[in-house]
């Protein structure tokens, strides 16, 4: 059903199915985990698969904290991030990185938090999945997530304050989109089929980015806005509301 909705969609060629068994068999997929900055991981599986985002491990204080997640896992990733210290949670901006996140959990022995009002894309139910509530839920001291909504009615961000030499990172997903040009972002309903967000859930979404702390982002795709984070929030909401109104250009 996820894909069966305006914010995804069927490829004209129709669906086709795997398991993480069969990925595994197949022996041509690995994940590369790479230290982004210091206490913050990138794993990111190749070749290419599914959408093709980016988790991130968070080492804060005595937790490690998994953002968003990948469908691949296999024995040498295992290893490896037991290296770092293994995972003691997992943290979802929104359904369309749910992907293997209970096998993550169960490996791990983690605990899955998910806003409650993405709760009905919730296809694999499972005790580890706590469903937060309310605009905000911290997860460690200086680690908190933020419900922005807009992409998903539960969307959220992960603010790390110490991240960056304590100049603070946000973890966006695709809530807020780091766009090519690293110093803009972006918002939307829908990516692939471009429906846009209204302007004043945007400017809303952008107010309460002012009441954070961070100076760099990180999108689902490795993209990165390298400083003054939330200014590059704020000129982006102003020129997508003025694109929206009509106001940015003439037509």
């Amino acid at each position: 059903m996820i894909c069966n909705e305006e914010r995804q969609y069927v490829h004209p060629d129709g669906q086709s199915w795997t398991t993480l068994e069969e990925m595994i068999a197949r022996n041509i997929y690995q994940n590369e985990i790479k230290q982004d900055e210091d206490q913050l991981f990138s794993i990111k599986t190749l070749p290419h698969f599914g959408i093709g985002q980016t988790a991130y491990i968070i080492q804060h204080a005595d937790q490690n904290i998994l953002w968003d997640c990948i469908t691949y896992l296999d024995r040498k990733t295992i290893s490896h991030i037991n290296s770092l210290g293994g995972i003691d949670a997992i943290a979802l901006s929104h359904p369309h990185y749910y992907s293997t996140q209970v096998e993550w959990a169960e490996v791990f022995d983690a605990l899955i938090y998910i806003h409650e009002d993405d709760q009905e894309w919730v296809t694999r139910q499972s005790e580890r999945i706590i469903f937060w509530s309310g605009e905000h839920f911290e997860l460690s001291s200086g680690v908190t997530l933020h419900r922005l909504g807009g992409h998903f009615k539960g969307g959220a961000v992960l603010e790390w304050q110490q991240g960056n030499d304590g100049k603070g990172v946000l973890l966006s997903g695709d809530i807020i989109q780091v766009v090519p040009d690293q110093n803009w972002v972006s918002f939307m309903y829908s990516y692939p089929n471009l429906i846009p967000l209204p302007a004043e859930k945007v400017r809303e979404m952008a107010e309460r980015t002012k009441l954070m702390k961070f100076d760099r982002i990180y999108n689902a795709f490795h993209r990165i806005v390298k400083t003054d984070g939330i200014a590059a929030v704020d000129r982006s909401a102003n020129r997508y509301i003025n694109a929206i109104n009509g106001k940015l250009f003439e037509i």
